[in-house]
């Protein structure tokens, strides 16, 4: 089986211009590109960019698939919306890593898991997971502690290691999260035990509309101006990211996790064992609980079909005679329910002496019709 990649690129605060696309398009002949993208596919050869050279020059966003089992998540962000030695605090291993560049942050996410080396589906990753970066811009970094969580499950960690601030709603993520969450193949038991000692909240974590609000009306005229002119401009994006940047600059520094004690990664990883253990031994309980159901009314539609043929049994003989001499393999499978049927109903009656001389005998009757006794073989007729 050859290899297969998947690359994915996006331009979200600004479009690219022309000659930057015509760069772009001097790394591959065949990949998708547009003002805001870039795709490729590679089943021979592969990606002749840099990922991290083009996250830092051309784009805000990008995921990377590979058969063998790799999947990667980039961001970019402005750099004053996280402190860079906080979001160092969720950076373990290869899993979850941040640097600083010209003036942005590029957060990249890994998961390593062997995979069977088939073909992979990249399509569609990247625009679910994109509107992480607009809930890291709002002060959710719920997706950081997600990449912490992956690097304990990756990565040989000292079990005494505390784990970092633990985020508010982590017990409730947004859709976006949840999908890093399986992107990374996050152990949903880990997660469920990492989320107890996150606080609820009402909302995303964030500013309230009043704070906004109150920071916007210090805004001079002229900053205001300039920022409807970039908007005029088509940099939407930009604008945004921008006036999140310098709010979380100038507002006053907050906690990000919740007053829960920090725990040690030999704490998580044993409670999600038994996390896990409960989980099974529920599912177990569910699934035997399911089972007796199915069979209560499979046996209820079994007495009430025997009693809808009570007393047909020399028909059904008769009938088990005829479909035999059609010799057709659907008329065998036939006669076989046929004897199913009078062999339950001799044992509502106590006869099943009297079936089991005529079985006897029908079968030395039909001894060379392997096509039969196959089938009662298979039945324990």
């Amino acid at each position: 089986m050859s290899e297969y990649q998947y690359y994915e690129f996006q331009a979200i605060d600004r479009r690219l211009s022309a000659k930057e696309m015509q760069e772009l398009r001097a790394c591959s002949t065949r990949a998708q590109i547009t003002a805001s993208s870039f795709i490729n596919e590679y089943s021979f050869g592969s990606f002749k960019g840099d990922q991290e050279a083009w996250m830092e020059q051309y784009f805000d966003a990008f995921v990377f698939l590979a058969n063998w089992g790799t999947h990667r998540f980039m961001l970019r962000l402005p750099a004053g919306l996280i402190p860079l030695q906080t979001a160092r605090q969720y950076c373990l291993g290869r899993a979850a890593s941040v640097r600083e560049k010209s003036g942005h942050l590029i957060i990249s996410f890994v998961s390593d898991e062997e995979a069977d080396g088939g073909r992979v589906d990249g399509g569609g990753w990247l625009n679910s997971l994109a509107p992480v970066r607009e809930e890291i811009t709002r002060g959710d970094w719920r997706a950081l502690y997600l990449g912490w969580l992956a690097g304990v499950q990756q990565n040989p960690v000292d079990p005494g290691t505390l784990e970092p601030p633990v985020p508010a709603n982590l017990g409730h993520l947004s859709p976006a999260l949840s999908r890093l969450a399986d992107f990374l193949r996050i152990n949903p038991d880990l997660l469920a035990v990492a989320a107890k000692s996150s606080p609820s909240a009402q909302a995303t974590p964030g500013a309230a509309d009043e704070d906004l609000a109150g920071w916007l009306g210090q805004l001079t005229p002229g900053e205001k101006d300039q920022m409807l002119l970039e908007v005029m401009r088509d940099r939407i994006g930009a604008v945004r990211m921008a006036l999140w940047s310098r709010f979380h600059r100038e507002r006053p520094a907050r906690p990000v996790g919740g007053e829960a004690p920090r725990r040690t990664v030999k704490n998580l990883l044993s409670a999600a064992e038994s996390q896990a253990a409960k989980r099974q031994r529920e599912e177990a309980r569910i699934a035997a609980a399911e089972r007796a159901r199915q069979a209560r009314e499979a046996a209820a539609a079994r007495e009430k079909y025997l009693n809808s043929i009570t007393g047909r049994e020399a028909e059904l003989w008769a009938q088990v005679e005829q479909l035999t001499a059609t010799r057709l393999a659907k008329s065998y499978d036939l006669v076989v329910q046929h004897l199913l049927d009078l062999r339950d109903l001799a044992g509502r009656k106590g006869s099943q002496p009297d079936f089991a001389g005529r079985l006897a005998k029908y079968r030395q009757a039909h001894a060379r019709k392997s096509g039969i006794l196959d089938r009662l073989q298979e039945k324990g007729l």
